[in-house]
């Protein structure tokens, strides 16, 4: 019998399985706002230390910023403070890590609650004026408001403050971020600019093909590391071959569709696990 897709995101993949250590979730609260709260107050930026007062050694900055999975992370954070999860750490106490971090942890403990949830892979439009910042955010299935909810678990009230975000991040409207395939169709057929999508040096066609397949990881229960390099970005989008682009466009559709990244059914998540599984170049292996 063909996995339902609430079934699949109601299940956790090999990087967000809190495996022994899932009872340290069971202190956390139940609402969403405040669950959001609790793990703002558990994990740091790496690129906003310095707006919460803090300096931690690079070496630090480095080891927590790439620890891959739940697992990995959990044991850590009670090296850094061994108070229940649902106690807020002061900056210095708090795990290091990225937007994927946050999401991460988010999804976890909504897949602990049956609740269905899945990372996104792509790009903010609220970091910088003009410009799509490469950022990962959840999806999670409201039952009461029938329909998948797209929030941003990082972004505090300082951070919301710094940018000067006025709408609703636990309830995101539609424009504020793209998905690494939406962004790619919005280049491809659209003829938005490239360069106006990555971080840093970063950006660009090769840039967007990266988020577009680490995406389709996430959509498949596998959130990678951002820098994460494998056999599908080997070659640059400028030398692919058509077959091989109208491949990257069909695997864009399916993670993109027409109504938006939450509208995101039943056939459309079948024709994507079988995109997927049709294509092991693309596959990402955890070990």
């Amino acid at each position: 019998m063909t996995e339902t897709l609430a079934e699949f995101y109601a299940r956790p993949g090999p990087t967000s399985d809190p495996g022994t250590f899932a009872e340290l979730f069971e202190p956390l609260p139940r609402s969403i706002p405040n669950l959001v709260k609790a793990i703002q107050g558990l994990v740091v930026h790496v690129y906003w230390l310095s707006r919460y007062e803090i300096d931690p050694p690079q070496a630090r900055r480095d080891a927590e910023v790439s620890l891959r999975k739940v697992q990995q992370k959990l044991p850590r954070l009670l090296e850094l403070d061994p108070a229940p999860l649902s106690q807020r750490r002061p900056p210095e106490r708090r795990l290091i890590g990225n937007c994927r971090d946050f999401s991460l942890l988010t999804i976890s403990i909504l897949k602990g609650r049956g609740i269905p949830a899945r990372a996104r892979c792509g790009f903010a439009a609220y970091f910088m004026p003009n410009h799509y910042e490469d950022h990962w955010v959840v999806e999670y299935r409201d039952e009461d408001k029938g329909r998948w909810v797209m929030l941003d678990s990082q972004l505090d009230a300082l951070q919301r403050g710094v940018l000067h975000v006025n709408f609703d991040t636990l309830d995101m409207p539609s424009g504020q971020f793209l998905t690494g395939g939406q962004a790619w169709l919005l280049c491809r057929e659209r003829g938005a600019d490239p360069e106006r999508f990555g971080i840093f040096q970063w950006k660009g066609w090769d840039f967007i093909r990266g988020d577009l397949m680490r995406d389709m990881l996430a959509l498949n229960n596998v959130e990678v590391l951002p820098w994460d390099d494998w056999a599908a970005l080997a070659t640059p989008v400028s030398e692919l071959s058509p077959d091989e682009l109208a491949r990257l466009d069909h695997l864009a559709r399916l993670t993109a569709n027409p109504g938006g990244p939450t509208d995101f059914t039943q056939s459309s998540f079948e024709a994507l696990r079988a995109a997927y599984e049709a294509w092991p170049e693309a596959h990402f292996l955890i070990d």
